[in-house]
């Protein structure tokens, strides 16, 4: 793992789905050891930039750089929208698949802590299959933070979570990725202003990228701030809008 996490640079991002523009020209970036946010409608194109970060989509045109020069795609671990786990191998053995995947010797301490801190201490020997999906979701999400990368993605990982479930594994996935460089879809404004040091809403075709104000206090922020508060109604409205125009 990299002792400074990274920054990465979107420049010119061009993709085009059936003839259609979703990126012309795109440009941002996701500041270096934070927690980026990314909102939007359905569809927007939210997930394919993940993806591309990836290096799981291809670019049109464009690049997607990091300001270190170590290769991007070894330093991210991802958290797609599906759970994605292994139907043959239990709990346990799928946190730690990226491990044997590398012929690396897996840290099966770490591995059970993080599944205990997920709250799945009680599910280590069972299979995907006997899970809810909740269950399911905590399972990838300690997959994604087992494997300790500078560059996280996450496709929104608390959406089958009920709420205090959900708060809870924002607090803790906010603690454990602190200084490591983040970038979170969610639909739920709420999540977006407890989590994110950084916010941006997607909109349009081609999508265009707007930047939301910075929020007072450190992350995981209290549900009852003021500030959260203030913010989840702006943010929300700008949803509206953007969502109406676009």
């Amino acid at each position: 793992m990299l002792s400074i996490a990274p920054t990465i640079h979107i420049q010119d991002l061009t993709l085009n789905y059936q003839n259609k523009p979703i990126f012309s020209e795109l440009s941002t970036c996701f500041p270096g050891g934070k927690f980026s946010i990314l909102l939007g409608a359905s569809g927007v194109g939210k997930s394919s930039l993940l993806k591309m970060i990836a290096g799981l989509l291809p670019i049109t045109q464009g690049q997607i750089i990091s300001d270190h020069p170590e290769t991007m795609t070894h330093q991210i671990s991802y958290m797609a929208q599906q759970d994605l786990l292994m139907p043959w191998a239990t709990v346990l053995k799928n946190v730690m698949l990226g491990s044997k995947l590398r012929k690396e010797k897996a840290d099966k301490n770490r591995a059970q802590d993080i599944l205990k801190q997920v709250g799945l201490s009680q599910v280590y020997n069972q299979y995907p299959a006997q899970l809810s999906g909740g269950m399911r979701q905590r399972a990838a999400l300690a997959r994604t933070l087992y494997e300790d990368r500078s560059i996280i993605l996450m496709d929104e990982p608390f959406s089958a979570l009920d709420s205090v479930t959900r708060a809870k594994m924002q607090d803790y996935t906010a603690k454990l990725l602190k200084g490591k460089t983040v970038i979170l879809i969610t639909h739920d404004p709420f999540e977006a202003c407890r989590l994110g040091e950084h916010i941006q809403v997607l909109a349009g075709n081609p999508v265009q990228i707007y930047d939301i104000p910075s929020i007072q206090g450190a992350i995981p922020r209290h549900p009852e701030d003021l500030h959260v508060q203030q913010a989840q109604a702006n943010l929300l409205t700008l949803l509206i809008e953007k969502s109406t125009l676009s």
